[in-house]
């Protein structure tokens, strides 16, 4: 039997935390515009899909078993998440005249939903909440248990979607395209910093 009345408090909980993809998300909306930040959170869902799928056939806690599996996922999550702060940093350190902050070509759609799915697909921390949060809401050692994960994964994805919504929804707020310069190197900056921030708590955290 499925706990659906504990299981989506805890999935709403889970989604609303910030997070990588929430913050690119975030991101992509100011800096890009609410329909481009949307196909993001669509790559976003795209990794999340594959992730579920690990968890529903059973690869996802022989992954979680392989130290070395689960550390190589982590020390790409780690490279990947560094290398977005760095760039966010360069962005925003960069001099720029007076005006409003032009597009660049990170806002290319490709580019958009490929960071949100390499960021989403990299980070070991998100394999390791679906293989952990999903089975405790329902019996994995009942007839269809399959079946009952992958309707608790199709939740959390609609979960996902409307938090990333709201997500963009502040951002939207926030600026989209065309807002000042200096405004657009300031949440550049804030963005980088963060990044890094999170490379360097995954890089020290012990997942095992």
């Amino acid at each position: 039997m499925t706990d659906w009345a504990g299981y989506l408090g805890a999935a709403v909980l889970v989604s609303l935390i910030p997070g990588a993809n929430q913050l690119l998300g975030l991101g992509n909306a100011v800096r890009y515009g609410a329909a481009r930040a949307m196909a993001g959170v669509a790559g976003r869902l795209a990794a999340f899909v594959v992730l579920i799928g690990l968890v529903v056939a059973g690869l996802g806690a022989v992954l979680i078993a392989s130290g070395t599996a689960l550390e190589t996922i982590k020390w790409v999550g780690v490279v990947y998440l560094a290398w977005l702060g760095v760039s966010s940093l360069r962005s925003g350190l960069r001099p720029a005249g007076p005006g409003v902050a032009p597009a660049d070509a990170g806002g290319a759609w490709r580019s958009i939903v490929t960071r949100e799915f390499a960021v989403a697909i990299s980070n070991p921390k998100a394999l390791l909440l679906f293989a952990a949060l999903l089975p405790q809401f329902t019996d994995t050692t009942a007839p269809g248990a399959s079946l009952d994960l992958a309707l608790l994964g199709a939740v959390y994805l609609l979960i996902e979607l409307v938090v990333g919504l709201g997500y963009i929804g502040l951002g939207r707020r926030l600026g989209a395209t065309g807002i000042p310069a200096r405004t657009q190197r300031r949440v550049d900056l804030g963005t980088g910093v963060v990044f890094l921030g999170l490379a360097g708590f995954l890089a020290v955290d012990d997942l095992s």
